[in-house]
């Protein structure tokens, strides 16, 4: 058998098992990266950009990436880390002032006024940790915290001209729903982490990305926006047909891709969720941080820096939890989820694991233990742990 026939053979139940999600009307596309090292050992592309249009999926296709913008921009903070910039336990209110004398809601609370003064500051290492006590204002609508967020029209959706200047000021305005450092919570916290790049650099937000990760990278198709020559690459975004049962069929249309909110360059530069990329571009910015900092020769990072980012933060006790999916044995670093224990079916090779993902279903993953690295990208609104991504990942780990 030829080195290409059994890379074939061995590749094979992986593509098949994603060539059947898209089969099943489940997703209009599926793309995905293996790497062994810092090696792509396989690519995969099932689907096409939009499930009425046929033809095969592009190499280049252009994802929206919703939280995977997450890791780009703990990336970007850590760099200006290193240049000294900062320190980790620097209160944040160095370089945003607004968020001086915070105040926190009471255990109980019946009214969001229901307050009392924090016991320290907010650190910049709770920024980067999702521990400082801000909310997202979605993740649960019904909380006291997220209906307060929804009310300060907190969301760029409800208010298309926030930047993330007037977002930190929001913020601000709001109390924290746990004191610093003392609990997880998913968050605005990496947009504040944005900002704070744009005022320790004097740069704006993109201007920094572009010039210092996106060009020495060669990542020529990341950014916040896709422009009318590139939108034939642009894959279509769906919703679901059942927000209960992931895996029941059909792909009801969502963000158009060439009028909807990424034809136009946003003025809220979302350093959670605001990037579009290709997998080769992320691909290359994840083999940067598997190659402890470098890529190609090119370093943005220091393996020490890389190595602290992937060092829990949390406080004793304290793991990541989210109402709607299920992410047991799970702690948070500076910018990304690190696995403590292996999951149902997984094996130790899995303890070490670093990663996240984004909503319409973009994830990257590496296992250390084992020099494995994986990434699958969707466009299914919520694809964020869909049983693809698992999938992807046990078929991967099989092909050691």
């Amino acid at each position: 058998m030829s080195n290409h026939e059994n890379a074939v053979h061995r590749f094979r139940e992986l593509d098949e098992r994603m060539q059947w999600y898209v089969d099943q009307k489940l997703f209009g596309c599926l793309a995905t990266v293996i790497l062994h090292g810092d090696k792509v050992v396989h690519r995969g592309h099932h689907g096409s950009l939009s499930a009425d249009a046929g033809g095969p999926l592009p190499e280049d296709a252009i994802f929206r990436m919703y939280s995977n913008t997450k890791l780009v921009t703990s990336v970007a903070l850590m760099m200006l880390h290193e240049q000294g910039a900062f320190g980790l336990d620097d209160p944040i209110e160095n370089a945003l002032p607004q968020f001086a004398n915070p105040n926190v809601l009471v255990p109980g609370a019946k009214s969001i006024d229901d307050v009392v003064p924090a016991d320290g500051p907010i650190r910049i290492r709770h920024a980067l940790s999702h521990s400082a006590g801000w909310s997202y204002g979605f993740v649960e609508p019904e909380s006291m915290i997220d209906q307060a967020y929804s009310a300060a029209s907190l969301n760029p959706l409800m208010a298309p001209e926030m930047t993330l200047a007037s977002l930190c000021d929001g913020l601000a305005t709001l109390p924290l729903c746990f004191q610093p450092g003392t609990d997880w919570r998913y968050s605005f916290a990496t947009d504040v982490c944005a900002r704070l790049v744009e005022v320790l650099s004097g740069q704006s937000f993109d201007d920094f990305l572009q010039e210092r990760i996106f060009e020495p990278l060669e990542m020529v198709d990341t950014a916040f926006w896709v422009p009318e020559e590139k939108r034939e690459r642009f894959t279509t975004m769906y919703g679901v047909a059942n927000f209960f049962d992931p895996m029941e069929p059909g792909l009801p249309p969502g963000d158009d891709p060439q009028t909807g909110m990424y034809s136009r360059y946003p003025s809220f530069l979302s350093g959670g969720g605001g990037l579009v990329s290709t997998i080769d571009d992320y691909t290359r910015f994840f083999r940067m941080m598997i190659g402890g900092g470098v890529v190609d020769g090119i370093r943005l990072l220091q393996p020490e820096t890389l190595q602290l980012m992937r060092t829990n933060q949390l406080a004793e006790g304290v793991e990541v939890r989210f109402p709607m999916w299920a992410m047991p044995h799970t702690v948070f670093g500076l910018g990304l989820a690190l696995k403590t224990a292996p999951g149902e079916g997984e094996t130790d090779a899995a303890v070490g694991e670093y990663h996240w993902g984004g909503m319409a279903g973009t994830h990257s993953w590496a296992a250390p233990a084992v020099d494995l690295a994986g990434l699958c990208f969707a466009q299914r609104m919520p694809g964020f742990w869909h049983p693809f991504s698992h999938d992807f990942k046990r078929l991967a780990y099989a092909t050691r």
